[in-house]
């Protein structure tokens, strides 16, 4: 019984000492690293979409969660993904929840479909992780993301528009990838 007693010990000490050195190995070495393993943890979430958008900065190990998300467990579900990666010191989450609206629901929809239903938008419809973010707050609309020309980015934003029910003109900040250099 001593031996197995023993044996047991010896086995929990080693796994809680692999765990220990499994974290360690696993920490971001930098701002940078620590910010891609948070915005990799965010990404995956099951439940982020393009409804959904948030901003991720890092400074000396803290981690700055920022942007808008429609629901309530959404916020405290990405809060948690975040205080759980591997060198995350503290988290400041400002993330804010978007007014829960049917009416807002809808509208999603509609530029969702107008947008992506439209056949030069293709390439952006098929990409498991869609680069084009619609925000929808009280009938206004923002659409955030990044696309790769100019004319990608005019294209979203006049099948937004055209998608009605929304109120006032359609903020469109979506980043060109590679824009065109002026000579």
């Amino acid at each position: 019984m001593r031996h197995f007693l023993m044996a047991a010990a010896l086995l929990a000490g080693a796994g809680v000492a692999a765990a220990a050195g499994k974290q360690a190995a696993a920490k971001p070495e930098t701002d940078a690293a620590l910010a891609n393993s948070v915005r990799h943890e965010i990404v995956m979430y099951g439940k982020y979409s393009i409804w959904d958008d948030v901003g991720i900065e890092v400074s000396n190990g803290t981690v700055h969660l920022t942007g808008v998300v429609t629901q309530p467990y959404k916020k405290a579900a990405i809060d948690r993904l975040a205080r759980n990666v591997a060198g995350a010191a503290q988290v400041q989450d400002d993330i804010r929840v978007l007014p829960l609206s049917p009416n807002d629901d809808r509208l999603r929809l509609r530029i969702a479909r107008a947008i992506y239903g439209d056949p030069t938008m293709t390439r952006y419809a098929v990409e498991p992780l869609k680069p084009i973010h619609i925000l929808v707050e009280n009938g206004h609309v923002t659409l955030t993301g990044m696309v790769a020309s100019e004319f990608d980015k005019q294209i979203a934003g006049t099948r937004a528009s055209t998608a009605g029910m929304s109120f006032g003109p359609i903020v469109n900040r979506l980043v060109v990838e590679n824009p065109a250099t002026k000579s």
